[in-house]
């Protein structure tokens, strides 16, 4: 990693992670497989950001530590990359097994639980799919029919506007609020 540390992928030790490292390598992974509209692609940084912004308007008894899970939901992808989810299903459960390991040291470095409870992971996965929805209509070229057939459509009164952000700006947003949430968990 950029930061020196070493990351045995095969058995990730939260002693290796960084998150300086998790934030540029999710502003550097592209939705999508980079095939969005305009100069910047749309970065897994970015997606995080909102991705949890959702779950604080949605859910606002959400705890700093619910929030921050919320942000570090998909942080496993600075190591692995973006994949849509039938791709992760095809290559089978020893990929899932890899994600999952590498997710709960990445927990485990910042003071999560390892596991997620049920409850949370569901409302993040509705989170991500919900942003999901937006990208899909604003930056990614499906019309709203097409995107409601594969996505979950936003409740009404739910919105946002999606503006692609350079790779550093992403970074910078990542680790901004990752900073904001740390800085509000009692440990």
């Amino acid at each position: 990693m950029l930061s020196g540390r070493r990351l045995d992928l095969l058995n990730p030790s939260p002693f290796d992670i960084e998150i300086e490292d998790i934030a540029r390598g999710l502003a550097r992974v592209a939705r999508w497989n980079g095939q969005t509209t305009g100069y910047n692609a749309f970065s897994v940084a970015e997606h995080s950001v909102i991705v949890e912004e959702l779950l604080t308007e949605l859910y606002p008894d959400s705890m700093p530590e619910q929030r921050l899970t919320a942000l570090l939901h998909d942080a496993a992808e600075y190591v692995i990359g973006d994949m849509i989810s039938p791709f992760k299903n095809a290559l089978g459960l020893d990929y899932k097994s890899f994600e999952v390991r590498l997710e709960e040291a990445i927990h485990l470095r910042f003071g999560l639980p390892a596991k997620i409870p049920a409850a949370l992971k569901k409302r993040i996965k509705r989170c991500d799919i919900y942003c999901a929805w937006f990208e899909a209509t604003q930056i990614a070229g499906f019309d709203k029919d097409e995107a409601n057939t594969l996505f979950k459509r936003p409740p009404k009164g739910l919105s946002l506007t999606l503006s692609p952000l350079p790779v550093r700006e992403a970074e910078q947003a990542f680790l901004k609020r990752f900073e904001e949430l740390s800085n509000k968990i009692t440990r």
